[in-house]
C-alpha cells in the first residue's frame, strides 16, 4: 500500500539555497509556495498602481514603495509582496529582518496565489500588524482591503488609503486604475 509521503517544515536556511531559476520562492510557517513569473496583465497592473501610489507617498513623506524582491522576512518566515510601502528608517538595516513593518501590502492575484494571498499571507500579514494590506483581484476588477479589527472593504469604484503620517488621504478610482492597465471589460 501506498502512503503519502510528508516532509518537514521548511526553513529560511533551506529557502535561501533554492536556485534562481525566474520562479518566486516564499516561506510561509514553514511551508513553500512556488509562483511562476508573472503573466503580462499582472505587471501591467502593478507598475499602474506605482504610478498611483509612488507620488502620493512620497507627497507625504511616508517612507518608500517596495516591488518584488522585496522582501517581509520575519517570525522565520519570507514573502515577497508584489508592492508595499515601508515607513523610511534613520539608517538602512542591513538585513530584510531588520526593516520596519510595512504601513501598506498590495498582492495581485493571480491563479496559482488565489488561495494563499486569501489565507495564510492574510493571516501572516495581520499578525505581524500590517496596518492595511489590499488584495487586488484582476479577474474581478476589485481590491479587497483589510485592516486589523475591522470588516473586510471590496472596491470596486472608489478606495480611500489614510495612512498615519499623511495629511490627507490617496483617494484612488478603482476603475479606471483597471482600465487604465487592462482596458475595457
Amino acid at each position: 500500500m501506498l502512503m503519502a509521503q510528508t516532509t518537514g517544515a521548511w526553513t529560511l536556511a533551506e529557502l535561501d539555497r533554492l536556485p534562481d531559476d525566474g520562479n518566486k520562492y516564499e516561506l510561509l510557517d514553514g511551508e513553500l509556495f512556488v509562483t511562476p513569473a508573472p503573466s503580462p496583465g499582472h505587471e501591467t497592473l502593478a507598475a499602474e498602481l506605482l504610478f498611483i501610489l509612488v507620488p502620493y507617498v512620497i507627497s507625504h513623506n511616508l517612507g518608500r514603495v517596495h516591488t518584488p524582491r522585496a522582501v517581509v522576512r520575519q517570525q522565520g518566515s519570507q514573502v515577497e509582496p508584489d508592492m508595499m510601502v515601508r515607513p523610511a528608517t534613520p539608517a538602512l538595516p542591513q538585513t530584510w529582518a531588520e526593516m520596519p513593518t510595512p504601513l501598506l501590502v498590495v498582492e495581485i492575484l493571480s491563479q496559482t496565489t488565489r488561495r494563499r494571498d486569501h489565507e495564510q499571507k492574510r493571516a501572516f500579514y495581520l499578525r505581524l500588524g500590517v496596518a492595511e494590506y489590499w488584495i487586488v483581484d484582476r479577474f474581478e476588477r476589485t481590491i479587497r482591503v483589510i485592516r486589523p479589527d475591522a470588516d473586510d472593504v471590496v472596491c470596486d469604484a472608489k478606495l480611500t488609503w489614510h495612512p498615519s503620517g499623511a495629511t490627507e488621504p490617496l483617494q484612488m478610482d478603482v476603475a479606471a486604475l483597471f482600465f487604465a492597465a487592462l482596458g475595457a471589460v
